[in-house]
């Protein structure tokens, strides 16, 4: 009966995994439906994994018996999805303890490690509290007007939490990196999530000096995992960096109130849990 219960949930998180095709609609609705699809199966796997921990190795349910090879894969998975998440979290501890030995400056009444490198770089680098990294080279290149708008857009960062709440996607997005689309959705949500950025800098500074700033730093490559840093800019498809553009340069969104009934499909998720109380 487990075994039966794991093949359906692999089934329907396969197929809603499928269901994504394009990037359509407003920053809202492109928000909700990536989110969705990128937790939704993984959410439903461990659903199912938990009731068959739950129900355990012995028993029966509807007249099929449980047997304990379901059981103690189920069992395996889980481990690792631990291990993985203490592998994310102690490379991220590593990464926050190594820039805390850069000597520290204040920028626009902001503290800020500084790199000793003549690359083009900054970035919000850790967990809730994360810490900002900004190079020499950085300095040296940008104007006041166009640091001040890069670091506009890093405070976005920090004020939406994002090196918090991507720490834990990445960490999905590791354990479930076999489902179709886990990359196409990780890199749209990570491109949602510059677009928020670059929308909240935008309503305080100049939109079109932040734009410069993007281009003149866009060929900078990423020097955290981004699953526990969020730069102002990083090696990404040139498609990437045109939408950002294109938003800084249009009229900004009229706000869009989110739907609460797309968030009725984390119920789907839940389904496997009414199989407990019928194992015995």
């Amino acid at each position: 009966m487990h075994l039966v219960m794991i093949m359906s949930a692999l089934g329907l998180a396969w197929l809603l995994r499928s269901c994504w095709l394009s990037s359509t609609g407003n920053w809202t609705q492109r928000w909700q439906r990536s989110l969705l699809l990128f937790l939704v199966p993984p959410l439903l796997l461990f659903m199912t994994a938990f009731a068959v921990l739950c129900m355990g190795p012995k028993g029966q349910m509807i007249g099929l018996h449980a047997d304990q090879f379901s059981y103690f894969l189920v069992l395996g998975c889980l481990v690792t999805s631990v291990l993985c998440a203490l592998k994310l979290a102690t490379e991220g501890f590593t990464a926050l303890g190594q820039i805390r030995t850069y000597p520290q400056i204040n920028l626009e009444d902001q503290s800020a490690y500084l790199l000793d490198s003549p690359m083009l770089y900054t970035a919000q680098i850790g967990f809730w509290q994360p810490s900002l990294v900004i190079s020499q080279g950085l300095l040296q290149t940008l104007n006041a007007e166009q640091l001040e708008a890069v670091l506009t857009h890093e405070q976005a960062h920090y004020y939406y939490r994002d090196t918090f709440w991507f720490f834990w996607l990445g960490w999905v997005r590791r354990v479930t990196a076999w489902l179709p689309q886990t990359e196409s959705l990780w890199q749209e949500l990570l491109l949602l999530r510059e677009l928020r950025a670059d929308r909240w800098a935008a309503s305080r500074v100049d939109a079109l000096l932040l734009a410069e700033s993007l281009l003149i730093v866009v060929h900078t490559p990423m020097m955290a995992a981004e699953s526990f840093s969020a730069a102002f800019s990083c090696a990404a498809p040139r498609n990437r960096l045109e939408e950002r553009i294109e938003a800084l340069l249009s009229e900004p969104e009229s706000p869009t109130a989110s739907n609460t009934w797309t968030w009725s499909w984390v119920l789907l998720a839940l389904l496997p849990l009414v199989a407990v109380p019928f194992h015995n």
